[in-house]
This record gives C-alpha cells, sequence and structure tokens, in this order.
C-alpha cells in the first residue's frame, strides 16, 4: 500500500494545520501539492510569475517542509509558482532555501524543470511533432516563436525520475495535476488505474469531501483500488462527492487523457466505509501508443489600460448600454481622427458591473439596479498608445450626455487619475501535444543538496 498525504488543493489556499498533524500521525509514504494552474489566465505563464503571495506561499511551505521533516517522507509540489516556467521554480527553490536556512535543516532537493525553447518547439512543430487538441488554435512557427514561455506538462514519468534520486523536496515545473499523486503508487506496483483515478480525486485536497474549503486529505493505494478520507474535522467524503470530483475541470465525467495513456472509470464502483471514508475500485488505465505531453504557451497581445466610473442616476442607468455604445462609437472615431493608429490595431469596449458585464447581449435577467459599475478597457499595440487612449474615453466617462438636449452629467471616478495601466498583457498561444520517444526528453532534472 502507499499512503498519499495531500495537504491543500493548492499552495496558498491554506491548509487545516491540525489535520495535516492528523496525516502525518498516520504515516504517510509522501506529501504532494499541487503549487498552480492556468484558471486566472495567461499572464502569470506569459511573464513567468506566480499569483500567490511570496509571504503565504512561504508561511505555507515551511509547514509543509517541517512536516516533511517529522515524517521523514518526499515533500513534492508540482507547477510550482503557479505556471510551472523555469523563473517560477526559481522563485521557488529560492523560498526553499531561505526556509531550509531558517529551520536548520539541510535537504536534497530535486528540480524537475518544464520550459521549453521555443526555436526548438517551433522546429518540432516543422517536423509533424506537434499535434493540436480539440479547439486548438491555427498556429505556425512564428506563433511559437512569439510566445515568452512555453511549458510542457509533465507526467508520472518525470515526477518518478525526480523521486528516484532520493530527494526530500521535489520541486517541479508544469505537471499534470494528477501526476504528482499518481507516481509514487505507480512506482510500487499499485493498481495503475487506481493510482490516475485517486490521484484525480486528490488533485484539489478535500473539494471532494463535504468540508471542501478544510484541505487535508489522505489517499490509500493498493493492488485492486483506492481509498479516500478527509482529516479535518466536520469533511466526510461519500460516493457522491468523490464520483463527482471527475466532472471537475474535466469534460468527460469517465475519460481523463495523460501523459501515455488515459483513464476510464466507466466501471468504477464507489462504497462508503464509513461516514468519512470512500473505497473505489474498477478504474481501468489504457496506455496510448504514442507518448505525448500537453503544451501550453502565451504571448504578448498588446498592453491594456482600464477605466472606471459609476453611473447612479436613474436616468443613466436605465439606459446604460445605448449611453455605452455612444460612447465607444464617438471615442472610437476621435482615436482614428487624432492618433496614428489603424482601426485593427486597437480595441475599446465597454463593461457594466451589475448590468451585463458577464454575457453581454446574451444576459437574460431584467431587474434594474441602483448602480452600475462602468470598465472602459483598451487594448492597443503598446503601452502609450493603451494610455493615450484611455484620455481620450476619460472625459466621456465623466460628462457624456445621453442626448443633445440634456444637461450636462458629470460621473463619478473611482480614483484619481482614473487611467489603471496594466501594462503588457498576454493571451495563450498553444494548446497542442508533443511526442515524445523519451518521457524525459523535453524535460531537465537537476539535484541541489542544500546545507
Amino acid at each position: 500500500m502507499v499512503r498519499v498525504l495531500v495537504p491543500s488543493g493548492a499552495l496558498g489556499l491554506n491548509y487545516d494545520a491540525e489535520a495535516l498533524q492528523r496525516g502525518i500521525v498516520a504515516k504517510p509514504d509522501i506529501i504532494a501539492i499541487d503549487g498552480g494552474s492556468t484558471d486566472s489566465g495567461p499572464s502569470y505563464l506569459g511573464r513567468g510569475v506566480s499569483k500567490y503571495a511570496r509571504a503565504s506561499t512561504k508561511l505555507e511551505w515551511a509547514g509543509l517542509m517541517a512536516a516533511r521533516a517529522e515524517a521523514g517522507v518526499p515533500l513534492v509540489i508540482g507547477t510550482a509558482g503557479t505556471c510551472g516556467a523555469d523563473s517560477a521554480v526559481d522563485w521557488m527553490l529560492d523560498i526553499t532555501r531561505e526556509i531550509a536556512h531558517e529551520q536548520g535543516t539541510p535537504l536534497k532537493v530535486a528540480v524537475l524543470r518544464s520550459s521549453q525553447d521555443p526555436d526548438r518547439i517551433a522546429q518540432s512543430f516543422e517536423g509533424g511533432e506537434i499535434t493540436p487538441l480539440a479547439g486548438a488554435p491555427e498556429i505556425t512557427s512564428e506563433t511559437i516563436r512569439a510566445c515568452s514561455n512555453i511549458v510542457a506538462l509533465a507526467g508520472a514519468e518525470q515526477i518518478a525520475a525526480a523521486l528516484e534520486t532520493g530527494a526530500d523536496v521535489i520541486i517541479a515545473g508544469r505537471t499534470t495535476d494528477t501526476a504528482i499523486i499518481a507516481a509514487l503508487p505507480l512506482m510500487h506496483d499499485c493498481h495503475a488505474g487506481a493510482a490516475w483515478h485517486g490521484a484525480k480525486i486528490g488533485e484539489c485536497g478535500a473539494l471532494c469531501a463535504t468540508n471542501p474549503q478544510s484541505g487535508v486529505i489522505m489517499i490509500d493505494f493498493d493492488a485492486t483500488g483506492f481509498t479516500v478520507t478527509p482529516l479535518a474535522d466536520g469533511a466526510h467524503a461519500s460516493p457522491h462527492t468523490v464520483s463527482a470530483h471527475m466532472l471537475y475541470e474535466n469534460s468527460d465525467p469517465f475519460i481523463l487523457y495523460e501523459p501515455g495513456g488515459h483513464l476510464d472509470v466507466t466501471a468504477a464502483t464507489y462504497t462508503a466505509l464509513d461516514e468519512t471514508s470512500v473505497r473505489v475500485e474498477g478504474s481501468a488505465w489504457l496506455p496510448s501508443d504514442r507518448y505525448t505531453v500537453k503544451l501550453e504557451g502565451a504571448r504578448p497581445a498588446g498592453a491594456r489600460t482600464v477605466v472606471m466610473a459609476l453611473l447612479r442616476d436613474p436616468h443613466y442607468v436605465a439606459q446604460a448600454s445605448v449611453w455605452a455604445d455612444d460612447i465607444v462609437a464617438k471615442c472610437s472615431a476621435k482615436v482614428l481622427q487624432r492618433m496614428d493608429i489603424a482601426a485593427a490595431d486597437f480595441n475599446l469596449e465597454i463593461r457594466l458591473m451589475g448590468h451585463s458585464a458577464s454575457f453581454g447581449a446574451l444576459e437574460t435577467r431584467t431587474a434594474d439596479p441602483v448602480e452600475i459599475g462602468v470598465i472602459g478597457i483598451i487594448t492597443a499595440p503598446t503601452e502609450a498608445h493603451a494610455a493615450e487612449i484611455g484620455k481620450l474615453l476619460n472625459p466621456y466617462l465623466l460628462h457624456h450626455p445621453l442626448t443633445q438636449e440634456e444637461e450636462q452629467p458629470t460621473f463619478a471616478f473611482l480614483f484619481s487619475p482614473p487611467e489603471m495601466h496594466q501594462g503588457v498583457i498576454y493571451e495563450f498561444a498553444l494548446n497542442h501535444v508533443l511526442h515524445l520517444t523519451d518521457p524525459m526528453e523535453a524535460f531537465q532534472l537537476e539535484v541541489i543538496d542544500l546545507a
């Protein structure tokens, strides 16, 4: 049997310290935690930085490093620094070095890097070694070379290689969420379908239980299946909560694709062992003919300035869409008249918060709000262009009347100045897989001794 302790769905989201201690007392074989995802958009990958505060990351990681020392087992983090790019891995390594010094604990650290050289990936694309996934954008070699960061998602094989070094701590770049959990059970010949299925259920910690914010769960893997047990007070797993997690961030409730094959849970059975634990058997792992890893890439997509104002006058609140459309038309015309920029090179839109910011023309709710937040979003080729268009938009959001006959209104800006410059923005550019002859072909493994 292999026992995996998962402290939380992601480092930076906090975890229940008492529940974690219960897990340590239960003698796990490994502690595994995710470090990030693409949930918050392309900017973090584009810039190669973490979305989580360094102070929070360090505090939680220090707690896990202390728990690892007490348990005497490996501690592994996947997708370090939110995006898993080399710069984010180095950031996490620096934090680990600081903590090791403060705790006075010598460490052997394995660093698994997932970043890819855009030129090499472009060559692989030209050589037919890259295949698009469903819904992937059309790409060229130039698209790939324009990416500021490209990462490959490591699977269980790459995590296993890091574990085989005997490292105390493994800091992995971009990985699949499941790989860091599935690797050790697979290395110990546990049931392959159970290894991947249990890893999927445990990827977000206690999200598969009735108290999802508690974080900490234990997963026991063996030759026929797995058992999941949440460890916090008031947290219970049930066949429903466990089986439902296959739908989390997954379009198919029965199939999950991973490097080297796919998981099929069509025949899985879920049995409540008591009020807390659930036993799962019957999952199947089907290896693929070729080993592939998913690629994620982000590239610059211009620069952005945001301008915010508030509408509270009932007359303008009731006709906010008409007012906003008129501003977009008039301000866009002024941009073309007064700036050296083509219509195709900039985008100006106004989102009405509290009205239709999420769905636009598809919005079906019609209740009248008391006030509306107005967000002007300007995207242009450079920061200077975006800032200048923001200044052209400014007077409209402050004083623009619905009709020529009306008195000039005055609306409220939230800040002075109202223009907020986001700088360079990014967009995802890749949703493809890279074919490999060797699972380690696209990854680099380094072992570091921290005195």
